[in-house]
């Protein structure tokens, strides 16, 4: 190869090429960002497409019979996605989440999750292996996602009160399917599960306490998510978000909760337990209290693309690398000088300059949720 690798950065609406030198980076699992943050999260979406048209992240009017999807070729296949995730282990990657869009859609994504199972990393433990789905396929696909190898799941759910459901989905989708799922989930053994619910004030937050009051006791794991202004499509505006500490003051009117530590490093969760026993609650406020300073995840697109932020506007290109010649050595070196360069913290920038401050016009477009997964 030439003295340089390049790799393709795609710009939402346009590509242009940067060049990273081949100089190696070993693989010490160490790798370190400008601000110290080391790589131990990978989030790799398996395909760009969903049954759901949930507003905060696939709006109908633009997710329509006419958008234009990426055609099969173009994404990567269970192959060369099991190779990149090898290599991102052996640069420090301990847990990796399957996405999407809805990634129960790929086909035959169980076979992807057993060439993943089989990874371990450089000290010999296996993977921490979970997928995110909204839960409308989990109750057929449960437990062959099990027997594949998949540790746990995380489903997407929006609230208890069925025309609020089908609201949100836009598509119509009762709430009953999605808890057929997360029971088949429970029965499979794919726990601890967790729930994500985004709340968006006006919409949702008053399926706050039915839901909290719901899975307590259950083990499942709620946590209620700051609607965020994630990519350019989903309208977002400040009055609908709705604070973290208003939602855990809600909850802790009607039941006492405890303060919980982290589980783990750049855990984005701050946790609640409930103070009789009843299991756990957390919140996630990428809005409010921006926790940049401690994210330590990558997202892999379907096709390939590498981006450092939730809310990133560019990706760094590493089909060319594995379907051309670059040699496993390459492609580490490639990763990790790319992630030596990551400066990244949107959201702590958002929390400096006003979370309600509109960005400049000619701000480049943020990459979509439903490309990159949340």
């Amino acid at each position: 190869m030439s003295p340089h690798v390049i790799i393709p950065v795609t710009e939402i609406g346009r590509a242009r090429s940067v060049a990273t030198p081949l100089g190696d980076v070993p693989a010490t699992g160490l790798l370190r960002d400008q601000l110290g943050r080391p790589l131990t999260d990978l989030r790799i979406s398996v395909t760009d497409r969903c049954n759901f048209r949930c507003s905060y992240c696939m709006p109908k009017d633009v997710f329509n019979k006419d958008y234009d999807y990426l055609p099969h070729s173009a994404l990567l296949s269970f192959e060369e996605i099991t190779r990149l995730a090898r290599l991102f282990t052996q640069h420090g990657t301990r847990k990796i989440r399957l996405t999407g869009g809805e990634p129960l859609l790929r086909k035959n994504i169980e076979l992807l999750i057993e060439q993943l199972a089989q990874i371990r990393t450089p000290d010999g433990a296996p993977l921490d292996l979970t997928l995110t789905t909204n839960g409308s396929l989990l109750k057929r696909k449960a437990a062959a996602l099990k027997a594949a190898g998949l540790n746990r799941v995380t489903v997407s759910l929006d609230g208890l009160d069925d025309a609020v459901f089908r609201a949100m989905n836009d598509v119509d989708f009762p709430v009953a399917d999605v808890l057929a799922g997360i029971e088949a989930a429970h029965a499979a053994g794919l726990g601890p599960i967790k729930i994500n619910m985004v709340v968006k004030r006006g919409t949702n937050d008053q399926e706050i306490l039915p839901m909290a009051r719901h899975f307590r006791n259950t083990g499942v794991v709620l946590r209620f998510i700051e609607y965020m202004d994630v990519g350019a499509t989903n309208g977002w505006r400040m009055d609908e978000v709705m604070p973290s500490s208003d939602v855990v003051a809600r909850i802790a009117a009607e039941f006492a909760l405890a303060p919980l530590q982290a589980s783990a490093p750049g855990e984005t969760a701050q946790r609640w337990a409930y103070a009789d026993g009843g299991g756990e609650i957390g919140v996630i406020s990428s809005v409010t209290q921006a926790f940049c300073q401690d994210c330590s995840r990558a997202r892999l697109s379907t096709e390939g693309q590498l981006y450092l932020c939730l809310f990133a506007h560019r990706g760094h290109d590493l089909k060319p690398l594995l379907r051309g010649n670059a040699s496993d050595q390459q492609i580490l070196s490639s990763i990790g000088h790319i992630w030596q360069g990551r400066a990244d913290r949107y959201s702590e920038l958002r929390a400096l300059r006003g979370p309600d401050t509109a960005l400049p016009a000619d701000s480049p477009r943020r990459v979509e949720m439903s490309y990159i997964g949340g």
